[in-house]
């Protein structure tokens, strides 16, 4: 297969990556629904509390105008949800939450709305609807644990959603430099072709570079379990990085050799069978978290 038959092929996989590419979030999942009344309408402005019964970590959520609810940013497990709303009491519900997954949990108020625990014979006095995780026997300095590794886990998601993002917003540019390289190896110096391929392929690296920053450093949570796509784009990693770094080294080398009217020679004729190998395992890296295996 000759250069530009390999090089059209490889910018064929990048766009099939970046069209089929779907946005999986890595680390959490989401819980949504609608609170209804006993007549079956919907309820604005009912508090939504979802609870993790493993941690005891809650996150809130408040209904809009429709009842509508959402909760996001939930790590993969077992949770309670509970709807409470003022003067109707408040109804429970489990739900179990899968990493990457939307899962859906209707809530409707019954007719007899719950009873306040100070309102029932022989209730404990206290002004609490739900136990808490220090009534279950954890200090409160296992508590303060809880929450950093759950800020941990927030920040997490966080950045890698962004590094999600700005992977596919490099493909564009990236895919541009490698259509533009069939003919970047004109004679004329100065040829616009060339500068223009030039200019993408920087862009390129920028654009490379902050997308490596937010997976790099993000933060890392012990006892995270690596997945099968997981591992293969972090090995894909490990070709495509190195190869952002060679590519444009030995790209300029070739343009100044082409600049000044000389045949592209020595290390510098690597330039395009790097700039392929790069490409294609960026590709790669973006269709393997498309991909469940």
């Amino acid at each position: 297969m000759n250069r530009k038959a390999a090089t059209l092929a490889c910018g064929v996989i990048l766009i099939f990556a970046l069209t089929s590419i779907r946005l999986p979030a890595q680390d959490s999942g989401t819980v949504s629904g609608t609170v209804t009344d006993p007549a079956g309408k919907p309820v604005a402005n009912a508090k939504v509390s979802i609870k993790n019964v493993t941690t005891g970590q809650s996150s809130e959520a408040q209904t809009d105008s429709a009842g509508h609810y959402t909760v996001s940013n939930l790590a993969a497990g077992d949770y309670e949800a509970v709807c409470t709303v003022e003067g109707a009491g408040q109804i429970s519900a489990k739900v179990t939450v899968a990493t990457g997954a939307e899962q859906n949990l209707d809530l409707s108020l019954t007719a007899n709305p719950t009873a306040p625990a100070d309102s029932v014979p022989n209730a404990p006095s206290s002004s609490k609807t739900e136990p808490t995780i220090e009534d279950l026997g954890f200090s409160k300095s296992e508590q303060q644990g809880n929450a950093q590794r759950q800020a941990l886990l927030d920040k997490r998601t966080h950045m890698l959603k962004i590094h999600q993002r700005m992977g596919l917003i490099t493909t564009i540019p990236m895919i541009a430099s490698v259509v533009t390289s069939l003919n970047a190896g004109g004679k004329s110096e100065g040829s616009a072709t060339r500068d223009l391929h030039v200019a993408l392929g920087a862009l390129t690296g920028d654009l490379y570079g902050i997308t490596a920053y937010y997976a790099i450093r993000a933060p890392k949570i012990t006892g995270t379990e690596t997945r099968g796509p997981i591992k293969a784009h972090k090995i894909l990693a490990w070709i495509h990085g190195p190869g952002m770094v060679l590519t444009p080294i030995l790209g300029a080398m070739a343009f100044n050799q082409k600049n000044n009217g000389e045949k592209v020679h020595g290390i510098a004729k690597a330039h395009g069978p790097v700039a392929i190998v790069t490409a294609g395992a960026f590709g790669a890296a973006l269709l393997s978290v498309s991909l469940k295996f």
